[in-house]
């Protein structure tokens, strides 16, 4: 019979990936179905999945039915719905890998042999023999289910995407700051000097308002001597109008 691992499809491919990556930036909702079903969770398999995020080869998708989103690997997704058939086949899979518990049915027939009234000695030691036999099947068939809470375990990984904020000085005494969501990065919004001032002695960083105090002073030089500059062209205007207005007056 055909591995069942040979049976799965391969999953997200680089390209699927990219793809559901473009389609996140677009602001387009993305869907993607899950290859194999979590019990844990009461989820089948082939259920669609929003995208929330993509990271490497990482999708984090919330479930249809779920409210938490869980992070997934490229190989445990699929970008179509599969089909009937191999679902069917799937379970089919399953039937055939549970079928060999009931074999353990079969070894109890000695007991009818023991219960024939000829060798009686037999009888009492073909229970005790019989008994071992069926434990060990009990316990193969109770430690089947046992995976399953392994993959419950797996996805307690961070599903937040990172946020970042950046502070970025545009010129003389102008600032912006803008934040970033994961692939989601937001408009630049512009700030005075003092706020960016204030907000760095609030973090305690030295570095850090070191470098904000170090752009702040040169920005003050430069308006300080500008101002300086427009002073001296203001006295030399007053000069030139003073001089025309006494012209006119002797006239």
């Amino acid at each position: 019979m055909e591995p069942v691992n040979a049976q799965r499809k391969a999953g997200l491919t680089s390209d699927d990936l990219h793809s559901l990556s473009a389609g996140l930036d677009a602001g387009k909702r993305v869907t993607v179905y899950l290859r194999d079903p979590i019990p844990a969770l009461g989820i089948d398999a082939g259920t669609s999945a929003r995208v929330i995020s993509v990271d490497g080869t990482t999708v984090t998708v919330r479930p249809k039915g779920v409210d938490d989103q869980l992070p997934f690997e490229a190989d445990e997704l699929l970008l179509h719905r599969p089909s009937a058939s191999t679902s069917t086949r799937s379970r089919a899979s399953k039937a055939t890998t549970a079928a060999p518990a009931p074999s353990a049915s079969p070894r109890a027939t000695p007991k009818a042999v023991a219960s024939e009234p000829p060798t009686k000695p037999a009888p009492t030691d073909r229970p005790a023999t019989t008994a071992p036999d069926r434990s060990p099947a009990a316990a193969t068939t109770s430690t089947k289910p046992k995976p399953a809470p392994a993959k419950s375990t797996r996805r307690g990984k961070s599903t937040q995407a990172p946020v970042s904020v950046t502070v970025t000085s545009a010129g003389e005494s102008t600032w912006t700051v803008t934040v970033s969501h994961g692939s989601k990065k937001g408009k630049a919004t512009e700030v005075t000097a003092d706020r960016v001032a204030r907000a760095m002695r609030e973090l305690g960083d030295e570095t850090a308002i070191a470098a904000v105090d170090d752009v702040i002073e040169s920005a003050r030089v430069a308006a300080q001597q500008k101002i300086d500059e427009l002073t001296r062209e203001l006295e030399r205007a007053k000069a030139a109008l003073a001089h025309l207005d006494a012209g006119t007056g002797e006239n």
